[in-house]
């Protein structure tokens, strides 16, 4: 069984973001992740890793004015300098915390703007990124995400570009973030998809489709798509970044095919 940490940006929205460090080990969370960490003292946060003994699997880079819309700044022409700044603040934080790999988002497209030129700026960002990520310990993943939904105008949109601008950029240190909820809407074919590409897979992240709710509420078949990532050979954890349908804490006997929490299979991990 594939182990999974709970995004907490997304999971335990009833809390304040400080206590859902504990609410998701108390569920037998051992992962989390979130988008960002830089509203907060980075030694605080440290601080809720280890009162609860969870490891920090993933954050993102800074991207840019979140609450005016914007998705990431790394394909932005004339945002390059606040981009390589963001890398320092980002490699700042995951010292502290023990991150492992960080996401840039791509960004999204501003009208007019032509997307070959937008291609060069991200893949000049993610060279610098792979390269000052490499030097520290730090993997560096980039994410498609569907713009039929969540996120229109998303420069970055299904694997088969992502494995391009892979290519483009040329550093080892570079991988995909593939989230399945998004790769469903853009091309389906998971399973088929992530064996091809898994290799170049850092991180996987999950929801279902439609609704971005938990597994089982929509037309995904996780049990068979869990069995496949465990024959692919797939170590790493799977984000559980989903918008709960009824609770958190009760929406998670998906894990297990019963109204249960991970505390009860944790064991099993």
């Amino acid at each position: 069984m594939p182990k999974f940490a709970a995004n907490l940006t997304m999971l335990y929205t009833e809390l304040s973001f400080l206590d859902r460090f504990a609410a998701a080990a108390q569920s037998g969370f051992k992962g989390v992740e979130f988008l960002f960490p830089y509203a907060f003292d980075a030694n605080d946060l440290a601080e809720r890793l280890k009162a609860n003994a969870l490891t920090l699997v993933l954050h993102n880079l800074p991207a840019g004015d979140w609450a005016a819309g914007e998705r990431g700044i790394a394909c932005l022409p004339g945002r390059e300098a606040e981009f390589r700044a963001g890398v320092d603040q980002a490699i700042a934080y995951a010292k502290v915390l023990g991150t492992p790999q960080v996401n840039a988002l791509a960004g999204i497209v501003p009208d007019g703007l032509d997307r070959a030129v937008c291609e060069d700026v991200l893949v000049e960002n993610l060279r610098y990124a792979a390269k000052a990520l490499e030097a520290v310990g730090i993997r560096l993943v980039v994410e498609p995400i569907n713009n039929r939904v969540d996120i229109p105008g998303f420069f970055l949109n299904t694997t088969r570009q992502a494995v391009q601008i892979l290519d483009r950029v040329g550093h080892s240190n570079l991988k995909i973030q593939y989230d399945i909820y998004h790769m469903q809407i853009m091309e389906g074919d998971l399973a088929r998809t992530m064996k091809a590409h898994i290799d170049l897979i850092g991180h996987l992240q999950l929801a279902d489709n439609p609704g971005r709710h938990e597994p089982g509420t929509g037309e995904i078949n996780f049990p068979y798509l869990f069995n496949a990532i465990d024959e692919m050979g797939y170590t790493g954890w799977i984000g559980c970044e989903y918008r709960p349908k009824a609770g958190t804490t009760a929406g998670l006997g998906w894990m297990t095919g019963r109204q249960a929490t991970l505390q009860d299979t944790a064991a099993a991990w």
